[in-house]
């Protein structure tokens, strides 16, 4: 007899159409650098030589765009750039706290490589105000993203147990977590969890 709840099908149903979706945004990526004429190399954008000339056309100028911005914007620049010693600090200490912990638990370290990427600075319409704030941009939500990987793992291999009411945006994880109050798997089966690394 199946010990499958209503909710297992439901969560098997749903990584399936995750998985369809991002084999969609895949097509669909493939579909835009055909469109806007750019291909990867070794992590690098290249666009077509005509379409990057076109795109610098586009650009407005570093003086332009600062005699446009709003005052308060001009103003509010070292509160916003002020956030990368924290940033800095923070990236550190999640990559020394995994690098450390996770080799002694023995869980998988997360490649912080697959979360940060930055590439909109390849961009010719944008100025360089613009592709600044495009690289901060990307690297603090990439950093978001790697560390809430790294704390999820962390938590699976800890504390995989689901809360009483469900969070607003729950991690990839918490799928594989114990339901609240099953004491019972909580005892059989930590240890398996503890060594289920797979994703999917």
């Amino acid at each position: 007899m199946s010990n499958k709840t209503t909710l297992d099908e439901l969560l098997e149903r749903l990584s399936t159409a995750q998985n369809e979706f991002e084999e969609e945004v895949d097509r669909l990526l493939t579909e835009k650098r055909e469109q806007f004429s750019y291909s990867l190399h070794r992590g690098k954008v290249i666009f077509e030589q005509n379409v990057r000339r076109w795109q610098k056309q586009q650009r407005t100028g570093f003086w332009r765009y600062l005699q446009r911005a709003p005052i308060a914007f001009i103003l509010s620049a070292p509160v916003i750039y002020g956030m990368i010693v924290p940033l800095l600090f923070f990236d550190l200490s999640v990559t020394l706290y995994q690098q450390i912990c996770f080799r002694i638990y023995r869980i998988p370290r997360v490649r912080r490589g697959d979360y940060l990427f930055i590439d909109r600075q390849y961009l010719p319409y944008l100025n360089l105000i613009e592709k600044v704030n495009c690289v901060y941009c990307g690297y603090g939500n990439g950093l978001i993203e790697y560390a809430r990987e790294v704390v999820a793992r962390t938590e699976q291999y800890w504390c995989p147990i689901k809360h009483a009411r469900r969070t607003l945006d729950p991690h990839h994880r918490t799928r594989k977590f114990f339901d609240y109050g099953d004491a019972s798997a909580w005892k059989e089966k930590l240890d398996t969890i503890r060594r289920d690394w797979n994703d999917s």
